[in-house]
């Protein structure tokens, strides 16, 4: 699920200014500065954001942006955009087209842009809508200057400042004023403001000039982490008719609760009957809430609605029993209704649902978040729910929602909570092998792939595999070995324990080297890390290790007939902040050989600093995979 007005805020946020008149001088693009054109695909010559809070549901939008864009990387930072839909108005929208020598070459109004539905094809049907500029440029560098303003009658998500939005973008002029005429009490805060040339006019005026572009760097701590950002919201705003408060965490979630979702979770009698059933003589709320999270799983699909509250509103439980499908919202509504008809206790909860880590601002009341799972509190600790797969086992978040703050809906008001953390010894890969090897240099070997944790998570899309396309996977997995057959392939998932085990049975021919009477093999077939962190002359950022892991492999090596060990190392042990490494090589008897592998990798947060031992240490892991075993053919 999609809150469009939340990703409609980081739109505005980049968007919104106040009209200027400019020469054509002032968009030739000899007139930049080359430190600004260095790490830059495009930079932003002028930005003015002007937000006008007349009234809690009265705010008036004005932009103007001029960005030259270098070249064709940087076309996606025109932001020449506007969502809107029934409580959003667009007034006025144009821009114009300048070549490098800043001659205007074309001009567009409003009815030129291109108008059509904001969100994805998976979404059922919304309200949401947006008109974008449709341009492909003849050559490169140009320029575009682009204006607009927009009427909103929602002013829950107050457009946010931040002057550098992305990587390779520099910055010669970025201004942002609020003006308040409400009287309503505004909120802002400053994030990743040292070390960048800002001025601060007033509370809410701030101006910057001449921001160089930053390049991106690998494991950097997120774009959201480095950039400045200035945030406001106001204590008393209007979401499409509904007046809510904010001033704290508490209050918003108040007002969720009481204006959003009081009132949505009715089901029919008949399926609070059927759920009692289901959960008769049951008396653990854990295991009732894994009966009904399974029913609902049963019973339902996903599929993004984006209407009502701004796309905030869920779904009437009723409806989305009746349906059988809904978005997020609603599905966790529905799964919060049916644990109330047996007694369990839930609650709504927003967060940002991604890969990358990022958490609700705990200390920043304001309209977020991308997302919503459901909370079953415990004594020990809370159980989150992903409601929107078919497929996930009870209280798995992996990979999605795991390891941040989120926002818990509760009757008394929103409470900041952490998800659950995998740690490296729950996010476990145990791969183990027999491995028949042959004279002629080829192999065949039973191998099991056991995986849990957020190494489940980035295991378990091969269920859904068809046989061709599993067979083509583990060929990629394994791209290392020549001339692989996948014989057969068996997959169980454990979704009681949330353990995937994979066993695969494969042959490969002339895995081995041959020299003479010799063969050269590596023992490291199934797990070897080939990649290493890219090197920096001079690293600008620090850098984090988002999740931790640990990977515990053993083979065992048949030699044939005739073929006996000439040389080979014991094994290695590296120790670093970063994790542990460790192989070992052992020599069971005369025809039998084990290699045994382990690797812990730490999470965390690193300054640059560190990052060329934290490189160093990748780099011998990458050597020690590579480790050989010289075998002599009587």
């Amino acid at each position: 699920m999609k809150f469009t007005k939340a990703l409609s805020a980081c739109v505005f946020s980049l968007l919104f200014a106040v009209a200027s008149s400019q020469s054509d001088s002032d968009f030739k693009t000899s007139g930049i500065s080359p430190e600004l054109t260095i790490k830059a695909n495009a930079v932003v010559r002028y930005e003015k954001q002007t937000i006008e809070i007349n009234d809690f549901d009265d705010m008036y939008v004005t932009t103007k942006r001029v960005v030259t864009v270098l070249n064709e990387y940087g076309d996606q930072h025109t932001n020449a955009f506007e969502g809107y839909d029934n409580n959003t108005k667009i007034k006025k929208m144009e821009a114009k087209i300048y070549n490098e020598f800043g001659k205007e070459i074309k001009k567009f109004k409003i009815r030129d842009f291109t108008d059509q539905s904001a969100v994805s094809g998976g979404t059922l049907y919304s309200d949401n809508r947006v008109k974008y500029l449709s341009y492909t440029p003849v050559k490169y560098p140009y320029t575009i200057e682009y204006s607009s303003e927009v009427q909103m009658k929602s002013t829950a998500f107050v457009p946010q400042w931040r002057p550098i939005d992305g990587y390779y973008v520099s910055v010669q002029y970025s201004e942002y004023e609020l003006v308040n005429n409400s009287g309503i009490e505004i909120k802002t805060k400053t994030e990743n403001f040292d070390n960048y040339n800002i001025e601060k006019l007033s509370d809410t005026h701030l101006k910057a000039k001449n921001l160089k572009g930053i390049k991106y760097e690998a494991y950097n701590p997120g774009i959201s982490n480095i950039v400045p950002i200035f945030k406001t919201a106001l204590t008393t705003f209007n979401m499409e008719g509904v007046k809510g408060i904010n001033n704290s965490w508490e209050d918003f979630g108040k007002w969720m609760y009481n204006d959003l979702i009081s009132g949505t979770g009715q089901i029919p009698q008949s399926v609070i009957d059927n759920v009692r059933s289901l959960t008769s003589g049951v008396t653990d709320n854990i295991e009732k809430a894994k009966i009904i999270y399974e029913f609902m799983q049963d019973k339902t699909r996903y599929i993004s609605v984006q209407v009502g509250i701004g796309g905030w509103k869920p779904m009437n439980a009723s409806e989305v029993d009746k349906l059988g499908y809904s978005d997020c919202k609603g599905l966790t509504n529905y799964t919060k209704a049916l644990l109330e008809a047996v007694g369990v206790p839930s609650y709504y909860t927003v967060v940002w649902g991604d890969n990358d880590i990022k958490d609700i601002d705990s200390d920043f009341s304001v309209t977020e978040g991308n997302h919503v799972i459901l909370c079953v509190p415990t004594n020990e600790e809370n159980i989150f729910l992903e409601c929107t797969s078919q497929t996930a086992p009870f209280g798995f978040t992996a990979g999605f929602t795991d390891d941040r703050d989120v926002l818990l809906v509760t009757p008394e008001g929103g409470k900041i909570v952490h998800t659950k953390v995998y740690d490296s010894e729950e996010s476990l890969q145990i791969t183990t092998a027999e491995i028949n090897l042959i004279k002629d240099g080829s192999f065949d070997a039973n191998v099991s792939v056991k995986t849990t944790g957020y190494q489940y998570a980035i295991h378990e899309d091969i269920i859904s595999k068809s046989l061709r396309d599993q067979k083509l996977y583990y060929k990629e997995y394994w791209d290392n070995v020549n001339n692989l057959e996948i014989m057969s392939i068996d997959i169980n998932n454990n979704r009681d324990e949330v353990i995937l085990t994979e066993n695969v049975k494969l042959r490969a021919t002339n895995y081995t080297s041959k020299s003479g009477n010799r063969l050269i093999i590596m023992p490291n077939i199934f797990n070897r890390v080939r990649s290493i962190p890219p090197r920096y002359d001079s690293r600008n950022l620090d850098f984090r290790i988002q999740r931790g892991y640990k990977d515990v492999d053993e083979f065992i090596i048949n030699l044939p007939e005739g073929v006996k060990v000439e040389a080979m190392t014991e094994g290695e042990k590296i120790e670093s902040k970063f994790g542990v490494y460790e192989y070992k090589i052992e020599k069971l008897s005369n025809t039998k050989l084990k290699y045994s592998r382990s690797w812990t990798m730490n999470k965390g947060n690193y300054e640059k600093e560190d990052y060329n031992a934290f490189r160093d240490f990748r780099k011998r892991i990458v050597k020690l995979d590579k480790t050989k075993i010289v075998l002599k053919i009587d």
